[in-house]
């Protein structure tokens, strides 16, 4: 009769159990790390590392302006009027007022890129630009009094575009201002 243990089977085809598991565990670890690198540069920049390609994909994202969605927004809405212009504002971040579940106030950050479209043919349209930092600072203003809340759901992103049109059309004196984009709205 033959002894069938697995020490016996080991010892006749002479191999180390431990090895077959060192083996299993590098080769876990090696897929683990490749994995962890294409989810973090993803796959077509590690083709380009490996040096299997990726060159037409480079020259098309260096071609790409940077913020192509904002871009895009932007060329959407000027597109039907040539008098239409845009006037992006720099990133605007202001604290807001929160309520935690427990009833405590606290405080909030609110980031809002922004454009103002309106129309160039006006006239008063030149006296728009020379009035961007006012603009800007009525848009201040207004933010730094809302609440969390306020920014709620898609009533609240509308109420925040038309608070801020009829800001920039009591600042600008008329009704040149047409239109807010927002582009990005951040609360954190």
């Amino acid at each position: 009769m033959t002894d069938a243990t697995p020490n016996a089977i080991g010892a006749k085809n002479k191999a180390r159990p431990g090895r077959l598991r060192l083996i299993l565990l590098v080769a876990l670890s090696v897929l683990s790390l490749g994995g962890g690198l294409v989810a973090a540069v993803g796959p077509a920049r590690v083709m380009q590392l490996a040096g299997l390609g990726g060159e037409a994909q480079e020259a098309a994202a260096e071609a790409a302006p940077e913020d192509e969605a904002a871009g895009e927004v932007l060329r959407a809405a000027l597109a039907g009027d040539p008098a239409r212009m845009a006037m992006p504002f720099e990133e605007i971040i202001v604290n807001i007022t929160a309520t935690t579940a427990s009833g405590r106030q606290t405080s909030r950050f609110l980031k809002l890129d922004l454009a103002l479209i309106y129309d160039a043919s006006q006239p008063g349209a030149e006296r728009l630009e020379e009035r961007r930092i006012y603009l800007r600072d009525s848009f201040q203003d207004y933010l730094r009094t809302l609440d969390e809340r306020d920014l709620r759901g898609s009533l609240g992103l509308a109420d925040l575009k038309s608070e801020l049109l009829r800001r920039a059309r009591a600042v600008a004196g008329a009704d040149i201002a047409h239109e807010i984009l927002v582009s990005d709205m951040i609360v954190q």
